[in-house]
C-alpha cells in the first residue's frame, strides 16, 4: 500500500498512516484529510476540505465536490453489471466493462458503511445514513436512510 506518483495531491493534504492506504492516479484537493486503510483509484477526483474516514473505497469514476465527509467503510461502485469473466470463460479486462460515473455533490455527508451505486448524484448538503445503499439520486438537502436509501428527512429541517 502506498502514494503513487501518479497522484495529484493539493496544498496540506493530510494523509493518515500514508504506509497504510492505497492511493494512485487520483486527485487529492487542498486541506483534504484521508484516513487510514483508503483506496482511492485511478481518475477519481477528491475536492477540497474534505475528510475520507478509514477502511474507504472510492473507485474511478467517482467525483467528490469539496466539502465532503465520507464516513469509515463506505465503498463506491463503478459498474452496474460486474462480472470476473466474460461468457467465454476468459477473464474479463478494462475493456470489457462499461465504466459509470457517480457525483457527491457539495457539504454532503456520507455515514459509515453506506454503499453507493454507480451512476448516482448525491445532491448538496445531502445526508445518507450509515449502513444505506444509496440507488437513486439524492435530491440537495435531503436525508435518506434504508436499504434501498429512502428519504426520511431535509438537513435544513430542526
Amino acid at each position: 500500500m502506498a502514494i503513487a506518483d501518479t497522484c495529484v495531491l493539493g496544498r496540506d493534504v493530510k494523509v493518515f498512516h500514508p504506509d497504510l492506504v492505497n492511493l494512485y492516479g487520483c486527485t487529492i484537493g487542498e486541506g483534504t484529510r484521508i484516513g487510514t486503510f483508503v483506496e482511492i483509484q485511478k481518475g477519481a477526483v477528491v475536492g477540497r476540505h474534505c475528510k475520507v474516514s478509514s477502511h474507504s473505497f472510492i473507485c474511478e469514476g467517482v467525483t467528490v465536490e469539496d466539502a465532503v465527509f465520507i464516513g469509515h467503510g463506505v465503498m463506491f461502485t463503478n459498474d452496474l453489471r460486474p462480472r470476473a469473466a466474460n461468457p467465454d470463460g476468459s477473464l474479463q479486462t478494462e475493456a470489457d466493462w462499461t465504466l459509470v460515473p457517480t457525483l457527491v455533490r457539495q457539504g454532503a455527508s456520507i455515514g459509515s458503511n453506506a454503499t453507493i451505486v454507480a451512476g448516482v448524484t448525491i445532491g448538496r448538503h445531502a445526508l445518507v445514513g450509515a449502513g444505506a445503499v444509496v440507488t437513486a439520486d439524492v435530491p440537495d438537502h435531503a436525508i435518506v436512510a434504508g436499504v434501498p436509501a429512502r428519504v426520511v428527512g431535509d438537513t435544513r429541517s430542526p
